[in-house]
């Protein structure tokens, strides 16, 4: 599996860290409540070892939200929660008085909101330390299992999943999800290639 040296995993965390504090501090002008995110783990596996992990072996449903990036490189992003807990961030977000009809009528637009925002954010904080552009497609809401949602059963494919495990903290609630980007060899390439530029920069 791919692996990237201590130095560069540790560039890489710092460049997500700065792409969900944008993304914390947009989400808490939206709820009005300050809202904490970190970005605790970073790992890089096969889509069948990301679907384990999100349940699929249970039959564990989640929410998602997806969108494609292309520019320095390309790949499919996603964002993902337990199904549960993005009815509970939906509430968080338009307030606590709607009914479980109401909240579910509203999932799929609020949570392509909170989707666009997070990868965006990351998206946008990994173009500003490559210094390339990179363009995202509209969000795209979709549940089912991770191994639906990752297309485990589609074409083959060999690249391998990078995910980033981040807790949110909103009005006490703490809630965690994960956002996860399929990378094919040439993009885990460049994504090398602009990590060492990073640090290149940094070290004067």
């Amino acid at each position: 599996m791919f692996q990237l040296t201590e130095l560069q995993h540790d560039a890489l965390v710092e460049i997500f860290n700065l792409g969900v504090g944008r993304a914390a501090a947009a989400m808490s002008r939206i709820v009005g409540e300050e809202v904490s995110m970190s970005v605790p783990m970073i790992t890089f596996q096969s889509r069948s070892e990301v679907a384990k992990t999100l349940g699929s072996a249970e039959g564990r449903r989640i929410s998602a939200v997806a969108q494609h990036f292309e520019g320095a490189f390309s790949t499919e992003a996603f964002l993902m929660f337990p199904e549960d807990k993005s009815l509970e961030i939906v509430r968080l977000m338009v307030g606590q008085s709607m009914s479980l009809e109401e909240l579910s009528e509203m999932e799929q637009e609020a949570m392509s909101e909170i989707g666009n925002i997070i990868l965006n954010s990351c998206m946008g904080s990994f173009a500003n330390a490559a210094g390339k552009e990179l363009r995202g497609s509209l969000p795209t809401y979709m549940a089912g299992t991770g191994d639906v949602i990752l297309g485990i059963s589609g074409k083959e494919w060999d690249g391998v999943v990078l995910t980033l495990k981040i807790d949110f903290n909103i009005e006490r609630h703490h809630i965690y999800g994960y956002v996860a980007f399929l990378l094919d060899m040439p993009a885990l390439h460049d994504l090398q290639h602009y990590i060492d530029d990073y640090l290149a920069k940094l070290m004067g």
